[in-house]
């Protein structure tokens, strides 16, 4: 990995993607122009997106900057992990294994269903009468 060229990867979860820009540095993580904490306020939150890089012991060795959009930010946090892992298996192939084995290269395809025509809802229906 070149030092001047970032790593760009990208994450998604439900409705929210994540691009994730990897570049060496000290550690330091920025989503949307804001701080890692500032913007995950729980501590589970912050925990999911940093699980990649404690798997691949690498937490004090890269810097992020992150452009998060769409869904909440449950959704934008699994983003954010997903494309994490993606960029750190670009600089090291070899992580494959330990990533794929904790299901940080998993991406979670479960969306809203969509309401259907006929129906108030994706799969209430309205009440049946018998008489």
């Amino acid at each position: 990995m070149s030092t001047e060229t970032p790593i760009i990867a990208t994450g998604r979860r439900k409705t929210a993607v994540a691009r994730v820009t990897m570049s060496p540095g000290e550690g330091k993580i920025t989503i949307n122009n804001r701080s890692f904490e500032d913007y995950l306020p729980s501590i589970q939150l912050q925990n999911t997106v940093l699980k990649p890089l404690e798997i691949a012991n690498v937490v004090k060795n890269f810097n992020f900057v992150v452009n998060a959009t769409g869904g909440g930010i449950a959704g934008q946090a699994g983003a954010i992990r997903l494309g994490i892992a993606r960029a750190l298996l670009v600089t090291d192939p070899t992580l494959r294994p330990a990533l794929k084995a904790e299901g940080m290269l998993t991406r979670d395809s479960r969306m809203k269903e969509r309401k259907k025509s006929g129906q108030p809802g994706a799969r209430k229906r309205f009440q049946f009468s018998k008489r």
